[in-house]
């Protein structure tokens, strides 16, 4: 019996094949993907999972776990050969503890989901990305997402207290853990938070809850440099106890995103505009605090100009120029993700974007980053780019990351896309023994197959 005899037997609808296979499952965001696999699971439980992940090991048949595919490192594509596990039938909150202040969700839920149903419980769940309403819990976690609220809440996998994963032989591990502290051995969720699905697959997780802020002050401030910047999230940092956002955006990114809008901040375009959010619990004096903090800056000349947003609206408005949609129209486009040290950052900005822009004058280059957890994002596009195009763009970044001692992914994972640089960040010897963790999860090698670690032989642990 093949391993799809056997996966239909076994679970019968839920597997997918031939015309019943749809595009969705052939890439993730970063469009990177070629192939459609030759079947795809659709588990609605973790029995489910378990049997299907037993039934390809015994087969040695490979498994490319997925969620809701926006990644955009290559982590989720299939090759031909690949069976995709896709958790998309796996959603629901099935508990929110207010006094634990812990909420429990199947792996394929939407994350926006889970954030209202937080809400609606009078709790703040600090994950948040900008594809909030398509990527799935699971997917979060096997990337450890960071996003905008990183500054004050930590990355995805600091949001976690439980978890539970099935094996590549399926084997169930489930340590749904509501306390903060649990100091009893070793801390096997965080070997699966950001794994990528390289060691298993997420199928549940406890999630810490926060309060819910009463509401937020935004204001947008233009500045004339980086070492503002720097000097500026200092002071806010210091000065402001609900800081919650820290996002920056050069004048590439800033200009760029404003003309596809059609807003218009500032008389003159600035060289660095800052978005800062500060969360408020309905006290007295908190707008009058955030006001006067801003009149201090501009007097210190910190900053040339602030906005304060007066309405829910106004405030969309600065965060649609940060998101950035309006990249996507650009052709090619690529949007590399690295982390280096904050006093760094602004160094290496300007040297990459006259690195890049050297060797492909007709290029769009422009930066952004939350930059208080270190991250900086890079948009690159040019007409026609080849894949030969975009790995010496890599090359590029990477070696002058590399310098740096800075990271080549700060939250997009390693996946495909990244795999070839890995080395960059992370010495032999840890590249050794991440692969031995490999191999001890998952001897016969069945999940997610080439990605993070490449293809190695025994000879290489």
């Amino acid at each position: 019996m093949t391993v799809i005899e056997e996966l239909v037997r076994t679970l019968g609808d839920a597997v997918l094949t031939g015309d019943r296979i749809s595009d969705r499952y052939r890439t993730d965001a970063s469009l990177a993907g070629r192939s459609l696999p030759k079947a795809v699971v659709r588990p609605a439980s973790v029995a489910e999972v378990a049997t299907a992940l037993k039934i390809c090991n015994e087969h040695r048949q490979s498994v490319v776990p997925q969620g809701g595919m926006t990644g955009l490192a290559g982590g989720a594509n299939p090759e031909a050969d690949d069976i995709v596990i896709s958790l998309e039938r796996m959603t629901g909150i099935e508990e929110i503890d207010s006094a634990a202040a812990t909420m429990t969700v199947l792996a394929g839920t939407p994350l926006e989901v889970t954030q209202r149903a937080a809400e609606e419980a009078g709790f703040l769940l600090p994950i948040d990305l900008g594809a909030r309403g398509s990527c799935q819990i699971g997917g979060n976690l096997a990337t450890n997402a960071g996003g905008i609220r990183v500054i004050r809440h930590g990355v995805t996998r600091d949001n976690v207290l439980g978890l539970e994963a099935v094996l590549a032989d399926g084997t169930v591990l489930s340590s749904l853990n509501k306390m903060v502290k649990n100091n009893t051995g070793y801390d096997l969720r965080q070997v699966f938070i950001g794994s990528e699905g390289t060691l298993g697959v997420i199928t549940r997780a406890v999630l810490r809850l926060r309060p819910l802020p009463a509401g937020r002050l935004t204001a947008l401030c233009a500045l004339e440099s980086y070492a503002d910047v720097a000097a500026l999230l200092k002071r806010a940092q210091q000065q402001l106890s609900g800081l919650s956002a820290f996002e920056t955006m050069w004048q590439s990114y800033f200009g760029f995103n404003c003309a596809e809008e059609g807003l218009r901040f500032f008389e003159t375009k600035p060289a660095f505009a800052v978005i800062i959010e500060q969360d408020t619990h309905g006290r007295d004096g908190e707008r009058e605090g955030f006001e006067a903090f801003l009149g201090q800056m501009l007097e210190d000349g910190l900053i040339g100009d602030a906005l304060i947003a007066q309405s829910e609206k106004e405030a969309q408005a600065f965060w649609r120029v940060r998101e950035g949609h309006g990249l996507d129209r650009l052709p090619s486009l690529v949007n590399l993700d690295v982390s280096l040290p904050i006093g760094a950052i602004g160094n290496f900005a300007e040297e990459c974007g006259t690195a890049l822009r050297a060797a492909f004058p007709a290029a769009h280059v422009s930066f952004f980053g939350h930059v208080a957890d270190s991250n900086l994002h890079i948009a690159f596009s040019v007409p026609g780019a080849s894949e030969e195009t975009l790995h010496e763009v890599d090359g590029i970044v990477y070696a002058l990351v590399s310098r740096c001692r800075g990271s080549i992914s700060a939250e997009h994972g390693i996946g495909t896309l990244k795999r070839d640089f890995l080395d960059r960040s992370r010495s032999p010897a840890e590249i050794k023994v991440m692969r031995r963790i490999k191999a001890a999860l998952d001897p016969n090698g069945i999940l997610n197959p080439g990605k993070v670690l490449g293809r190695y032989s025994r000879t290489d642990l």
